[in-house]
């Protein structure tokens, strides 16, 4: 189930991604971040579950608070 979720999310964030570039709107930026960082948390998730107690499970979490943190930021500030 995680993994379909990673799938739909990385699929949006690239549908928002492309919009962004061909169009040059960047107003959907902290919407593109908040999903990036949901994706991102997701796979540090999956790392996780696997039972592998590498690090690259906590430094997508890691990245993936930071990601929600400066996309919450850009919807405060604009």
């Amino acid at each position: 189930m995680l993994k379909r979720l990673r799938n739909f999310l990385s699929i949006i964030v690239l549908v928002l991604s492309g919009y962004s570039l061909i169009t040059q709107n960047f107003k959907l930026m902290p919407y593109f971040m908040f999903l990036l960082g949901a994706m991102v948390l997701v796979t540090g998730l999956i790392e996780l579950k696997r039972d592998k107690k590498e690090a690259s499970g906590y430094v997508c979490i890691i990245v993936s608070l930071f990601a929600v943190y400066v996309s919450i930021q850009g919807f405060l500030l604009n």
